[in-house]
């Protein structure tokens, strides 16, 4: 009769393992489909509803079916009131959050995730010393915890320092030192892996305030790793920080033996990787020279000298110009998220195309403070995904563009990037706004951009200055489109 009532209990057991490895693999999939899908504007918010119905399923297969030592999981209670704030919080949040601020949501939201890779390798390691047995410093699990802490560790510091770089509230140190620094602190990382890892079998509450010391140092890194960047390299920042989390996340999947996490973490791990080479090559840098070049942000004034000659237009006369154009191509830029104007600005272009002008968006990989922030922004406005061009794409055709409207863009339309060697954007792809046959710059005054250089572009002899805030000047371009 027991070995009956064993042999039931291995099937039941056997059953419910296979209906979460079944689920789990179900998950992956949605999370493969859903990233798939985030490829294309029309498909996005799809993706984002398959991703989030995997998650969903992992987690409820997780609470039903998971066991350990033949033990359901507890406190389903408290689970359950968590999921539900977080859910509760982050739907709130996200739905409150302006479009200006869109990246530094981006950031605090990157920065919980490394921050929860990092409390998982800290509980673990936790509950090896509760346990009381020895365990062998150097086995494979105990590189996943000590990588999982490292990485989840830098993500969060260096997240939310991003995150205080994007609103204005922490600015950058420019001092060389800090390179030698940062070098400093891997290293002393690296010693500290390799000793805890060479202890052999060990009682792991003697290696408990090693741990922490260890936690410490990689936040401290987090923080010294981000504060030079400066402003123009942020986005990079941002894609590289995003993919340390999942790299993080994928070490939880190892360390729970947990298919979900560790396809999830791969898939965002890896798709922060390629995004962030892609957008080092559109700025023609290595990833290597953006970590430690502190590029943008503090360089000295390039081409003329501040004060030169700039020529102004008005409302009446760059709607007639650009009323009476074949071709306009719009350049957006952080401006034009600040102005919250992009649905302006589609009214504008669907009302010159009424009149027979062909209008485009010229998108730089690097243009706002987040990766796609401007195809994001005009997607918002319902601009359509074909009349979005990268730089390279809208580039060969600019000698034949009659206006370049430039909202709030600066740095990806900076000519020194290509005539000034000592400038800190030099060799940085732009859209070549200056080849157009007129250029208007629409801005509040004469500011730098975030890379906080001069912009040669506004004393470029076809460049007229159309000054005002974007939002208001579209609309009065948008009455006197019109009434033409």
């Amino acid at each position: 009769m027991n070995q009956i009532i064993t042999h039931i209990e291995t099937i039941r057991f056997t059953l419910a393992s296979s209906i979460l490895e079944i689920a789990y693999l179900f998950a992956s999939v949605l999370f493969i489909v859903g990233l798939r899908m985030l490829s294309h504007p029309d498909t996005a918010r799809k993706g984002n509803v398959w991703a989030a119905v995997g998650m969903g399923l992992a987690i409820l297969a997780t609470l039903l079916f998971h066991k350990m030592d033949g033990e359901p999981i507890g406190n389903i209670a408290y689970i359950l009131v968590a999921i539900a704030l977080g859910s509760i919080l982050g739907w709130l949040i996200a739905m409150k959050v302006k479009m200006t601020a869109m990246p530094q949501l981006v950031s605090l939201f990157n920065g919980m995730g490394g921050a929860a890779a990092a409390l998982i390798s800290l509980i673990e390691f936790q509950h090896l010393t509760r346990l009381g047995d020895p365990v062998n410093m150097g086995s494979g699990m105990m590189l996943v915890i000590l990588l999982g802490l490292l990485i989840g560790s830098v993500s969060f510091a260096g997240s939310m320092v991003a995150f205080g770089k994007l609103d204005g509230r922490i600015g950058d140190i420019r001092s060389p030192l800090m390179r030698y620094i940062n070098i400093a602190f891997l290293l002393v990382l690296g010693v500290f892996v390799v000793y805890m890892m060479s202890q052999g079998t060990v009682d792991p509450a003697a290696m408990i305030v090693m741990l922490y010391v260890f936690f410490a140092i990689a936040l401290v890194y987090g923080v010294s790793f981000v504060m030079p960047i400066g402003g123009a390299d942020m986005p990079v920042v941002i894609s590289l920080l995003n993919s340390f989390t999942g790299i993080a996340a994928a070490m939880g999947g190892f360390l729970y033996d947990n298919q979900a996490m560790l396809t999830g973490g791969i898939l965002v791990g890896s798709a922060g990787t390629i995004l962030t080479v892609l957008m080092c090559n559109a700025m023609n840098r290595s990833l290597l020279n953006v970590i430690v070049g502190a590029f943008g942000g503090g360089g000295a004034a390039s081409g003329r000298a501040e004060g030169g000659n700039i020529k102004e237009i008005s409302i009446s006369d760059t709607a007639v110009l650009m009323a009476y154009s074949r071709k306009v191509l719009i350049v957006p830029g952080y401006g034009l998220a600040v102005a919250q104007a992009q649905h302006l600005c589609h009214e504008v272009d669907t009302v010159l195309e009424e009149k027979g002008v062909s209008v485009r968006y010229a998108i730089h990989p690097v243009a706002g403070r987040m990766p796609g922030h401007m195809n994001v922004l005009l997607a918002e406005a319902d601009v359509p995904y074909e009349k979005m061009l990268e730089s390279e794409e809208a580039n060969p055709d600019m000698p034949n563009t009659d206006v370049v409207i430039v909202i709030g863009a600066n740095d990806v339309v900076n000519p020194a990037a290509e005539d000034d060697p000592s400038s800190p954007i030099f060799g940085m792809p732009i859209v070549k706004a200056r080849e157009a046959k007129n250029i208007i710059v629409m801005k509040r005054g004469m500011g730098k951009g975030y890379a906080a250089i001069e912009n040669q572009l506004f004393f470029h002899d076809k460049t007229r200055m159309l000054f005002g805030d974007a939002k208001d000047s579209l609309q009065k371009i948008l009455s006197e489109l019109k009434s033409l």
